[in-house]
């Protein structure tokens, strides 16, 4: 099986990947696939039913909306957010759907799309199943998937629906676990950044991927800027405030002298680049998945820190960072999951945080060796972190975690950097240990809003 950085960071919407992105592929899939077995014409009635996490938080995580603008054929990295909620309306007030944006059909919002919130289906917690009739009520199709994590969708027919759809493309470079990768890395003397050029040239050329690749980090930007720009409270009802247009305001207006004291300085900036990208997707923004929603925030920040404060930092860093970044996403996937709804926020902000760190080691001159030290620090000071979302909305814990988890990976980074690569425990062990840990969690603090935060504090 193959991963691409390409599948691993990609432009979405917010505010959840595995509730948002994935639901919106999936029904985007399943109305392709009618339209490709000539049946869109013929169809009457449509309904999607959410099952699982999607069912217990869906509504908080725009699943509802999600469905909906993919039944109408727009795709996450493509649709402009700023129509979303105007198009929800009016589906919603004319109960009528334009399946792939042009068969017109019946759809009553409150039928069509239906949340279970105790009931899962097999193989993953994100589940659902999207089914379509005729006038005379027979069924025309009826297909199952799975919304795995980080965007990724799978049906039914994958064995386990815990991993991508099968690729076979043929890799110069194929690795499991990070010992093989440091092996590879060490026979043909080669950093880690480049070894994932190389693979990712068994998709694309290299130009294609330099191009693509910073085309993310243009995204990443504009993020930023928007978060800068863009207050007021955020949707869903918790009434939660934006602060990061208002702390862009403030550091501006702080002269060297300032930045001199403890409590300023780069950890106010890279405080304010996750806060800025957390809020834009807790809004329903468009951001880069990286590797999931709910942790959008991480990579951003600390890819901002290396271009802002890293002496040297250019574009070429920017391409090293990411694909590192991507390795060690890559053997977080593989080897355990990037979805809060089946180990936990571990795996989603413990994921983003090791790739953060490595990719800022990779990019400041570390060795495979201290970069894989790094990645390995960032997730072994996550095990164990829960996903509690109050309301079922990506806002709190989930924005201020993500600026926790950026400084940590800075530090991860720099910790690594000052020794020679080698440490006690591998990174293999500490993701293996994520993936246990995420086994023996308690479902209630796995993206269901049932326990932690989500019933402790009371929602205003």
């Amino acid at each position: 099986m193959a991963i691409s950085l390409f599948d691993l960071l990609k432009v979405g919407i917010g505010p959840s990947s595995s509730h948002t992105v994935g639901p919106m592929k999936a029904a985007l899939m399943f109305v392709e696939e009618l339209k490709k077995n000539q049946l869109l014409n013929v169809v009457a009635r449509v309904q999607v039913q959410l099952y699982g996490s999607l069912g217990a938080t869906g509504k908080g995580h725009g699943t509802g909306s999600a469905v909906i603008m993919g039944l109408e054929g727009h795709a996450p990295e493509s649709i402009n957010p700023n129509i979303v909620d105007s198009r929800v309306a009016e589906v919603s007030q004319t109960k009528r759907l334009k399946l792939m944006g042009s068969s017109d059909i019946f759809f009553n919002i409150d039928t069509g799309i239906v949340f279970h919130r105790k009931e899962s289906l097999p193989y993953h917690p994100n589940g659902m199943t999207v089914t379509a009739w005729n006038a005379d009520g027979e069924v025309l199709s009826h297909r199952v998937y799975y919304s795995v994590g980080g965007g990724f969708v799978v049906d039914e027919e994958a064995a386990g629906a815990d991993r991508i759809m099968e690729d076979a493309t043929k890799l110069p470079y194929p690795f499991t676990n990070g010992t093989e990768l440091l092996a590879m890395c060490e026979k043909d003397n080669l950093s880690i950044s480049e070894l994932m050029m190389e693979n990712e040239k068994a998709w694309r050329s290299e130009e294609e991927v330099r191009a693509g690749i910073l085309h993310l980090w243009k995204v990443m930007q504009e993020c930023v800027q928007s978060g800068f720009i863009n207050e007021g409270i955020l949707p869903g009802g918790l009434k939660v405030k934006r602060r990061a247009a208002s702390l862009h305001k403030d550091l501006k207006q702080r002269t060297r002298m300032d930045m001199i004291t403890p409590s300023l300085g780069a950890m106010d900036w890279v405080n304010l680049y996750a806060l800025a990208v957390s809020e834009e997707n807790a809004a329903g923004g468009r951001m880069v998945t990286a590797p999931t929603n709910g942790a959008a925030g991480i990579i951003p920040a600390v890819l901002h820190y290396y271009d802002r404060f890293c002496p040297n930092s250019d574009d070429e860093g920017v391409i090293q960072f990411l694909l590192t970044a991507t390795a060690v996403g890559i053997l977080c996937k593989l080897n355990a999951s990037i979805s809060g709804a089946e180990i936990g926020c571990q795996g989603e902000v413990g994921s983003a945080c090791a790739m953060a760190a490595a990719g800022l080691a990779e990019a400041t001159g570390g060795t495979p060796a201290q970069v894989e030290n790094a990645a390995e620090i960032g997730i072994e000071h996550n095990l164990g972190l829960t996903c509690d979302p109050i309301g079922g909305l990506v806002q709190v814990p989930c924005i201020e975690r993500n600026a926790m988890a950026s400084m940590k990976a800075i530090n991860a980074a720099s910790m690594a950097l000052r020794g020679d690569g080698t440490h006690f425990v591998s990174l293999d062990h500490a993701i293996n240990t994520m993936r246990e840990t995420g086994c023996d969690m308690s479902d209630k603090y796995k993206e269901t809003s049932r326990g932690g935060l989500a019933v402790n504090v009371i929602e205003c």
